[in-house]
């Protein structure tokens, strides 16, 4: 079996908000049972550092053992799926081509390593902003907070591919996120800025099993 590993660094250009909540049971019992690719829930919740944060209704970064937040590897397994449940509605892109394509990222394509460190950033500020909703009794106004880390941040990891094909398809995958984004500022004004309309720039190269170069340059 031929495995490629595609080495990415990506440098976002406008801010990054944190995602998980702080409260630690609301963790374990809603967003926990919605991630099947983590190992454990309680990795995360110790991760999370629920009690360093007293507002349980700001969404933060987890940590690492050494304080440094960090994405877990299936955030970008699921950026995948969502950038390709888009693309398989464009004529003539790779995504259009793959099936169960949920079923494909999930066996043959790996990003790594578990724990994506956040890096080239002086500190974690607050973003607060609200958040409005249509319900049955009205329009509802709510305020939402997350950490948030500034434009410039980068993260580097890489992603192995069992087969060529969605191997070419994770390149198109992060093609599209220069424009639609990652995180919760995706597919939004406010994600993408008025700087170039593009969330991230995303810089690759690819490597054989081996460690051969195959095309491109280390990112930088």
């Amino acid at each position: 079996m031929e495995k490629t590993t595609i080495k990415v660094k990506i440098t976002f250009i406008e801010p990054i908000l944190g995602t998980s909540p702080a409260d630690g049971d609301v963790y374990r019992s809603y967003i926990g049972s919605k991630a099947p690719d983590a190992a454990t829930i309680e990795d995360e919740v110790e991760a999370l550092g629920a009690e360093a944060v007293a507002e349980k209704g700001m969404t933060v970064f987890p940590r690492t053992a050494e304080g440094k937040p960090f994405i877990y590897d299936y955030q970008i397994k699921g950026f995948f799926k969502d950038t390709c449940g888009g693309l398989r509605k464009v004529k003539g892109s790779l995504s259009e081509k793959i099936k169960a394509y949920k079923k494909e990222i999930d066996k043959l394509v790996f990003p790594k390593p578990r724990e994506i460190v956040i890096e080239d950033f002086d500190k974690i500020g607050e973003c607060q902003r609200p958040l409005r909703a249509m319900t049955a009794q009205g329009e509802r106004v709510s305020l939402a907070m997350s950490e948030e880390i500034p434009a410039g941040a980068t993260v580097t990891f890489a992603v192995d591919c069992l087969t060529s094909d969605l191997a070419a398809a994770v390149r198109e995958w992060l093609d599209y996120g220069e424009l639609s984004g990652i995180g919760q500022w995706r597919s939004t004004a406010a994600y993408r800025g008025a700087k170039n309309s593009k969330g991230m720039a995303v810089h690759r190269y690819d490597l054989r099993s081996n460690g051969e170069a195959l095309s491109g340059a280390e990112p930088t």
